[in-house]
């Protein structure tokens, strides 16, 4: 099976199934799709998170730099970390701050336009917390 014969079953179960979490954000930074490593390592439910949007899982005090590299990756096509894990704190469900570890890229369609943005994750607080001691 190629690349390009992929079934969309196949497609949904590799992100669903991903051992990261996976969200998927269209350009206005609503959350479309949450797999269940999102769901257990941030507390939201699929049906919690989809339609939210990504200021869910994003500490007050990061919004202002998160939407300012957020816009400019969507207006300019290209963004600074992609391919490039870096780690960032997140929010918890009950409110709870924890370090994750993401990867970030951009989502095109088939007429190359940016359709959103995927993001990987995963908990690092033992391994960050480590460091630091």
């Amino acid at each position: 099976m190629s690349a390009t014969q992929i079934s969309p079953e196949l497609s949904c179960w590799l992100v669903q199934q991903s051992p990261d979490a996976t969200i998927f954000s269209d350009k206005q930074g609503d959350i479309r799709v949450w797999n269940a490593a999102a769901e257990k390592m941030f507390g939201f439910s699929a049906e919690q998170a989809i339609g939210q949007n990504l200021d869910l899982i994003i500490p007050e005090r990061l919004r202002r730099m998160h939407w300012r590299g957020f816009d400019a990756a969507i207006a300019a096509g290209v963004t600074k970390h992609s391919g490039k894990p870096m780690p960032t704190k997140a929010l918890r469900a009950d409110g709870s701050e924890f370090y994750t570890e993401m990867g970030f890229a951009l989502i095109f369609n088939e007429h190359g336009e940016v359709v959103g943005t995927v993001a990987q994750a995963r908990d690092i607080t033992d391994r960050y917390e480590k460091k630091s001691s």
